[in-house]
């Protein structure tokens, strides 16, 4: 049997990985700017996660939620004292694509409404609901086709109030990541987040905080969307959350109530899951990763800004993106090929950064050195 041939990839084969650097089968290291997608949230292979994971592997790994699962509560109790978000509830699932599609389909419950606004260039998984709602055919197929969603200009509020003032009453949820991940690191600006609150309060809409990559610290507060001082209905969340364990969540304002059989998993919120979750949020917190998160991102923009060849440096923390010129086009593959460092990208030309948010000052200035090195290489005659 061979595999699905879905993905483009780099000829290279991972075994080993500590902090920000992974190795190669030819014992070639590498600098982790990418984290697979901003999943590497505590650095790879953290002991303590590591041990959180083995202790609990030791005992039970997993049993369906028909029983108690006392980690469960554990975590939803450290998720909201170190997220602010304490009155907040926790439905666990497995991936960012299922939190946003258990987030929408809520939404769609408590209101009994259809309609959906999204935003260009807007990325929320490949499952049915949540791909309907991203901006990228090659994602959609003609089944996940709908009429039902309404995509709107990033940040344009103009146009948000007049959607709003034409469908309000049909509007069951507004859906928008606080950074754009894979629509090139756009900021969503606050005054945008905050009519989108106030829209939704109006129109008795959910406002849906899609945090899969924005979120869990990386910005430097727990969620991107906070920077705006408005807090969301349901906040959707993975990614970060198991460091590379598969977890995801959705946390729910109090005035949304459950029913049983409305939302539902066989492997969401396992042991083995809570566990790694549980770990992820106390290195979090013990090793002070959000303040990191700021403190190493500014210097990293900071320096980025200071190389004229690039442009548009943004992003909040550590997700970061930049423009490359034409004359550059080539860039992160020379990063990954000459100077061994992993880096993302967006079409057509920006380039993502997504580290650990424990990374050291010392890989980021490396880092630095590495672009210079390349962007001298590539441009002198």
């Amino acid at each position: 049997m061979n595999l699905f041939d879905v993905y483009p990839i780099n000829d290279i084969t991972i075994v080993k990985a500590r902090g920000s650097y992974v190795w190669d089968d030819n014992g070639e290291q590498y600098l982790d700017l990418y984290g697979g997608h901003a999943v590497i949230s505590i650095g790879h292979t953290h002991l303590h996660w590591v041990k959180r994971i083995e202790e609990q592997l030791e005992k039970i790994a997993f049993y369906s939620n028909s029983i108690k699962i006392p980690l469960q509560q554990q975590l939803a109790e450290k998720l909201g004292k170190i997220s602010g978000k304490e009155d907040y509830q926790l439905f666990l699932c497995n991936s960012g694509a299922e939190a946003n599609e258990n987030a929408l389909k809520l939404a769609s419950f408590h209101n009994g409404r259809k309609k959906v606004i999204a935003f260009s260039k807007a990325f929320h998984g490949r499952t049915s609901l949540a791909v309907s709602t991203t901006d990228n055919k090659n994602y959609v197929a003609p089944v996940n086709e709908t009429d039902n969603v309404l995509f709107l200009p990033f940040n344009d509020e103009e146009a948000l109030e007049e959607c709003f003032a034409k469908n309000g009453k049909e509007i069951s949820s507004v859906i928008i990541e606080g950074i754009q991940g894979v629509g090139g690191i756009h900021v969503a600006d606050d005054s945008f987040l905050k009519k989108i609150r106030s829209l939704c309060d109006k129109h008795g809409s959910v406002y849906i905080a899609d945090s899969v990559q924005c979120g869990y610290g990386r910005t430097g507060k727990f969620f991107s969307h906070d920077f705006s001082g408005v807090n969301a209905d349901i906040y959707t969340m993975a990614k970060g959350m198991g460091n590379g364990f598969p977890v995801a969540g959705i946390i729910i304002t109090p005035h949304i109530k459950p029913k049983h059989f409305q939302l539902g998993t066989t492997f969401g919120g396992n042991h083995l899951a809570c566990a790694a979750a549980l770990a992820v949020l106390e290195i979090i917190e013990e090793e002070k990763l959000m303040g990191n998160a700021v403190m190493i991102g500014k210097y990293i923009k900071d320096e980025l800004n200071a190389i004229p060849e690039l442009k548009n440096v943004r992003g909040r923390g550590l997700m970061i993106g930049f423009d490359v010129p034409e004359s550059l086009k080539d860039l992160k593959k020379n990063l990954l090929l000459n100077q061994k460092i992993f880096t993302g990208e967006s079409k057509p030309n920006t380039i993502r950064l997504l580290p650990s948010l424990a990374l050291k000052k010392r890989d980021a200035e490396d880092f630095i050195e590495a672009i210079k090195e390349e962007v001298e290489n590539t441009l002198s005659p």
